[in-house]
């Protein structure tokens, strides 16, 4: 059977969006909602999404924010397709396009894919955080590859990134919350940084961060309120609902 023929179709932002994605492997999730809620951009503006798997981020900030055009880049052709069929299904197809290319690429093959040095005023991404010499990998490949990788991943993708943005442009990432000081290590070259927490109840450590930063600022680094997913029922709180259902944009955005 075909990766196109094993795959599911799934609402997701309320029904917003219907998603392909493949039936086994790595899935859509919360993760890359947040991240939309999280990025910037105005009508007109490109953004790039690295490691886009069948696109559910730069599909969300298409949604949410109308004109705005956006680059899917991804490293397996299959989800690549899924990510171009997705774009067609949600009639965004005429802003987005997903191309195959590798977050950790060459200036040279980022640029054969049509995604050359200054092209992008936003990049946003959901690099793989869970270190495999810790943590044990998925015996699926796809799985594995979109979860698991070592920190020199975060710093080559955040280096395409400074490569990819226009000056003053930014970049937004999501990362496990205990992972903080490897973002902070590995934005070099950009300022104006700020961080929103997220918590899954407000008495529990945050297990995600949303990083927000500008390509050549100054500015001081700023520490958000957070984002709390559960109430103490159990519950999604009504911030989240907002975000992951309504379409609402986080604070960093």
């Amino acid at each position: 059977m075909s990766l196109a023929e094993d795959t599911t179709d799934d609402p997701v932002l309320g029904g917003r969006l219907r998603l392909k994605q493949p039936r086994r492997g790595h899935r859509v999730g919360h993760d890359a909602i947040l991240l939309a809620a999280a990025a910037a951009a105005e009508p007109g503006a490109h953004a790039v999404e690295l490691g886009a798997g069948v696109g559910a981020a730069g599909l969300a900030l298409a949604r949410r924010i109308p004109g705005v055009r956006v680059t899917l880049a991804e490293i397996d052709p299959a989800l690549v397709a899924l990510a171009n069929d997705n774009a067609a299904r949600n009639g965004l197809a005429d802003r987005v396009t997903a191309v195959v290319a590798d977050a950790a690429g060459s200036a040279r093959a980022l640029a054969a894919a049509g995604l050359p040095p200054g092209c992008a005023q936003h990049v946003l991404m959901n690099p793989p955080f869970n270190d495999p010499a810790s943590a044990q990998p998925s015996p699926d490949p796809a799985r594995a590859r979109a979860h698991a990788a070592t920190r020199e991943t975060l710093v080559s993708w955040l280096k395409t990134a400074a490569r990819l943005l226009a000056d003053h442009g930014t970049v937004t990432l999501i990362w496990r919350g205990d992972g903080f000081a490897d973002v902070l290590a590995a934005l070099e070259g950009f300022g104006g940084i700020a961080v929103m927490p997220v918590h899954p109840r407000a008495d529990a450590p945050a297990v995600r961060i949303l990083v927000r930063a500008t390509k050549g600022s100054r500015a001081p680094l700023r520490l958000l309120p957070g984002l709390v997913l559960n109430d103490a029922s159990g519950r999604p709180s009504a911030a989240a609902e907002a975000v992951l259902r309504d379409a609402a944009p986080l604070p960093l955005a």
